[in-house]
């Protein structure tokens, strides 16, 4: 009864989820539809005891394929007025590849008939859980059988993954890239500087000029004269004597 109820309940928000997909005029909130019909649907396989494609589907299809359309959705800045502007122009040539997806679908229903041994075996006895899991009788099967198709699928979208990268990679003018080689071939000249600060005289700077503290106390270092003419006057005059003193 409690495995009843959790079905039905999964499946009417799978389907209210993907009704929404299609329906939500924002694209941000169809894909956070479809990530909720995805969990929905990994709730149904994990109630006909597929727990490793409820697995897949939350990792890979949640975790990585929805994010994706999430975060590109939202770095786009896609103009929706813009876009509705051309519904009305593309409809007639919309609504002609539904009307043969709709054909295409009626003719399959029409010729399709259920196996005569698939109730046979959906009421055979299933195998011990504790002698195989659903994931090791999955990945016997495609490390044997459908190893080299299996490889040849990653091949693949490892190809996808390369043509992509190398098709968003651009050369941009003034873009700052690291370069390992020269951080490490760094002397200690190039990145550290020395300065001999007077006492009070980079407090006057700072609050004279915040934009270029540490040049102030360079500045300052040499000679109190210099000090005392950008400073302030109690505290330029302070300088003037210390820079005095230690000339």
């Amino acid at each position: 009864m409690l495995a009843q109820l959790a079905f039905w309940l999964f499946a009417a928000l799978l389907l209210a989820s993907a009704v929404m997909v299609v329906a939500a005029r924002n694209p941000v909130h169809s894909v956070l539809f479809l990530i909720l019909a995805f969990f929905n649907a990994a709730g149904l396989f994990l109630l006909m005891g597929a727990e490793f494609l409820a697995m897949i589907l939350v990792i890979v299809y949640v975790g990585a394929v929805a994010v994706l359309f999430l975060f590109v959705v939202m770095m786009l800045d896609v103009d929706f007025a813009q876009l509705r502007e051309g519904f009305q122009r593309y409809a007639p040539v919309g609504a002609l590849i539904g009307l043969v997806l709709l054909a295409e679908l009626v003719a399959v229903l029409t010729v399709w008939t259920i196996a005569p041994e698939a109730m046979r075996l959906a009421a055979a006895p299933r195998p011990d859980p504790s002698a195989i899991t659903n994931a090791e009788a999955l990945g016997r099967v495609l490390y044997t059988q459908y190893v080299f198709l299996f490889q040849a699928s990653g091949m693949v979208l490892l190809v996808a993954m390369i043509g992509a990268i190398v098709l968003t990679l651009r050369e941009r003018p003034g873009a700052r890239r690291q370069s390992i080689p020269a951080q490490l071939a760094r002397s200690t000249a190039e990145t550290l500087v020395m300065a001999r600060i007077a006492p009070g005289a980079a407090m006057v700077r700072m609050d004279r000029q915040p934009a270029e503290p540490e040049m102030a106390g360079a500045e300052a270092a040499p000679g109190g004269h210099h000090g005392g003419r950008h400073g302030g006057h109690h505290g330029g005059h302070h300088g003037g004597h210390q820079g005095g003193g230690q000339h």
